[in-house]
């Protein structure tokens, strides 16, 4: 025969330990899906400059590679995490901000015979539609440098969203490209003893970037 004094403690006793096993699932869950990242629709981020780099690197008589970098800017950026077809990028740069660390040469870069900050102070670029080659996300637009505007195309890597310890949302951009700085109009350099140029005339930029939901 069964105890049935037995049996209703034990039901009992089952019954209380999954409901709070049912309960301890949930409040698990929901904490889950709030320190996850939120999706992100349709947002508008703000380029965060402390974690932001642009960088650039030319030839210098033919041997070596001066590198440098652009220390003010700033950039907004359209995304939506579902549609990165959709992405736009809106940025600018101030040219006088230019640093390779020496401020002789520095300053030489922003004079009439390179970037003329007084007469073209910003360097701006605006995207104008998204396209995919072999899997990689094309960004195109009008680039603006010296006081011309040429269109061009920037292979870009997204990554995140990631939500940070403050929770701020964020994303990370990653592009590099090689321009030629006398489609320009920046021809100044001095031909050397073996037939090589001072200044060469591509220039690579690298960009990382990290931006901050609005």
């Amino acid at each position: 025969m069964i105890d049935s004094t037995r049996f209703a403690c034990s039901f009992y006793f089952h019954n209380e330990q999954e409901e709070s096993t049912t309960k301890t699932f949930w409040r698990l869950a929901v904490a889950g899906l709030m320190a996850a990242p939120a999706m992100v629709q349709g947002a508008t981020f703000e380029v965060d400059t402390a974690h932001t780099t642009i960088g650039f690197s030319i030839r210098h008589m033919v041997i070596n590679n001066v590198q440098g970098a652009f220390r003010e800017f700033q950039g907004a950026i359209e995304y939506n995490e579902q549609d990165p077809a959709s992405l736009s990028i809106k940025g600018s740069i101030k040219a006088a901000s230019v640093d390779t660390g020496i401020a002789a040469r520095d300053e030489h870069l922003r004079s009439g015979d390179f970037f003329d900050v007084t007469k073209y102070p910003e360097i701006t670029f605006e995207s104008t539609r998204v396209s995919h080659r072999d899997g990689q996300l094309i960004l195109i637009g009008n680039f603006t440098l010296h006081g011309v505007t040429q269109e061009i195309r920037l292979p870009l890597t997204i990554a995140g969203p990631i939500t940070d310890p403050q929770g701020n949302v964020r994303i990370g951009l990653e592009t590099s490209l090689v321009l030629n700085r006398k489609d320009y109009g920046m021809n100044w350099s001095k031909v050397i003893d073996n037939g090589g140029l001072v200044v060469g005339d591509e220039v690579t930029i690298q960009i990382n970037a990290e931006a901050m939901h609005k």
